[in-house]
C-alpha cells in the first residue's frame, strides 16, 4: 500500500534499522551474565531480547527467577558500563543505508532518529557511525523521552521539524516502532533486514514492509 500524500520527513529507529548492532549488544550482556555465573545466550537469541530498552533487554536475558529486584538493577548498571566499552566494535550501518541517506539528503528531506537505546548511547552511535549525514533530531530514551511504543518522542520530533505527523514516514524493524508510529499518526513502515520478523511487524500494523533500504525511495 503506497502512502497517501507527500512524505515530508523520514524518522528512523536506530538498532536493527540503521545500524546492525546485535553482536555488540549480545556480547555486552553476555559479559555481564558470565561475570555472575549466569547462563549466557547465543547471539541470535538477542534478536527477540532487544528493542524495548536496556532494562527490558537485561530482564529477558536473566533467568526467570532473577528478573526483578536488586540483581536486575545491578545488571542494568553493569551493562551500561560494559556497553560503553564495546558499543562500536562491530556495529556498522546496514548495506544500503548510506545510499538511502544520501538520496534523502539529496531530496532535502529532513531525517531524524528515535531509539529506545539510552539517549547518550544513541547520540554517540549516530555521531561516530553515521557522521556524514545531518540528522535534524536524534533522540534516545531518557527522563524526557519515554520508550516506544509511547509516541511522545515521535510527536516531539515532528514538532521540532515543523512537519505534520501524517507526513512523516517512520521506518523501524520492531513492533514498538510500528506501534509508536501508529499512535503518533505517522506512516508505519517495517524494515525486514532488522532484528524482528515479518509476522511481528504485520501483527503490529505495519502498512508497508521493505526488504532493502532503497525500497523506501519509490514511496517518496
Amino acid at each position: 500500500m503506497r502512502p497517501q500524500g507527500r512524505i515530508q520527513a523520514v524518522l528512523f529507529d536506530l538498532d536493527g534499522t540503521l545500524l546492525d548492532s546485535l553482536k555488540d549488544l549480545a556480547d555486552s550482556v553476555n559479559v555481564v551474565l558470565r561475570r555472575r555465573g549466569l547462563p549466557v545466550h547465543p547471539e541470535e537469541a538477542y534478536r527477540s531480547f532487544v528493542g524495548e530498552g536496556m532494562e527490558r533487554l537485561v530482564q529477558r536475558a536473566l533467568p526467570e527467577e532473577s528478573r526483578s529486584g536488586a540483581l536486575l538493577q545491578e545488571c542494568v548498571a553493569d551493562l551500561r558500563e560494559e556497553y560503553a566499552r564495546r558499543w562500536d566494535r562491530t556495529t556498522r550501518p546496514y548495506p544500503g543505508i548510506p545510499d538511502l541517506l544520501d538520496a534523502l539528503v539529496a531530496r532535502s528531506l529532513p531525517i531524524a532518529v528515535l531509539s529506545n537505546k539510552p539517549h547518550e548511547f544513541t547520540r554517540a552511535c549516530v555521531a561516530r557511525l553515521l557522521p556524514r549525514w545531518n540528522f535534524s533530531a536524534v533522540l534516545g530514551a531518557g527522563e524526557e523521552v519515554p520508550h516506544k511504543p509511547d509516541p511522545a518522542g515521535a510527536v516531539a520530533i515532528a514538532s521540532r521539524l515543523a512537519v505534520p505527523r501524517e507526513a512523516v514516514l517512520f521506518l523501524g524493524d520492531g513492533p514498538t516502532d510500528v506501534l509508536a508510529a501508529i499512535a503518533a499518526g505517522m506512516i508505519p513502515v517495517g524494515a525486514l533486514w532488522g532484528f524482528r520478523s515479518e509476522a511481528e511487524l504485520r501483527a503490529a500494523g505495519a502498512r508497508l514492509l521493505l526488504h532493502h533500504p532503497l525500497e523506501l525511495l519509490p514511496l517518496l
